[in-house]
C-alpha cells in the first residue's frame, strides 16, 4: 500500500467504523487533473445506497477539514459487491477457497495477469492455484485483486 493510501486509509477507516460499519479498503486513482476517491464500506447486514450516503456525509466532512488529497477528486462510498476486491493479507485469508483475479504492478515469472483459485497466504505472499501451477505472489506487488463471482 502506498504512502498516500495508508494517510487515507488511517484518516477514515476510523470514521467508518465509528459509524458501525466496516472499513473493507480505500483506492485512489489519480487520473490527471480529477481523480477518484473510493471507500469500500461492508457491514453483516449488507450495504444499502443509504449507508453509502450516510458514510459518504461523514467522511466528506473530515475531508473537508483534513484536506489530505491537494487536486480536485471525486469521493464514492461503496459495497464491495459479489466481485468484491482484496486489499489485507487478512482478506485475502479468509477467501481462500474462491477464485480470483489478480493483476500486478510488474511482471512474475514472465506474467502480470493470474486468474485461478486461491489457496492462501504464507507469510506476506498470496497462494494462487493456475492450471494446476501454484504460484506465491508477494502482496506488495499486487495492484489489483477480485473475486471472481460463482452463479450457481
Amino acid at each position: 500500500m502506498s504512502s498516500k493510501l495508508e494517510q487515507l486509509h488511517a484518516l477514515l477507516a476510523p470514521v467508518v467504523e465509528a459509524l458501525g460499519y466496516q472499513c473493507w479498503g480505500v483506492e485512489f486513482l489519480s487520473q490527471g487533473k480529477h481523480s477518484l476517491l473510493r471507500v469500500y464500506i461492508d457491514h453483516s447486514n449488507g450495504i444499502l445506497v443509504d449507508d453509502c450516503e450516510k458514510v459518504s456525509r461523514q467522511l466528506s466532512g473530515v475531508l473537508d477539514v483534513e484536506d489530505p488529497i491537494s487536486s480536485d477528486y471525486t469521493l464514492e462510498v461503496s459495497s464491495p459487491g459479489l466481485d468484491r476486491p482484496l486489499f489485507t493479507l487478512e482478506q485475502y485469508a479468509a477467501n481462500a477457497g474462491e477464485q480470483v483475479k489478480i493483476k500486478l504492478r510488474s511482471p512474475f515469472e514472465g506474467r502480470r495477469n493470474f486468474q485461478g483459485l486461491l489457496r492462501g497466504v504464507e507469510e506476506q505472499d498470496v497462494v494462487v492455484l493456475v492450471d494446476d501451477h501454484e504460484y506465491l505472489l508477494p502482496v506488495d506487488m499486487i495492484d489489483k485483486a477480485n473475486i471472481v463471482p460463482r452463479f450457481e
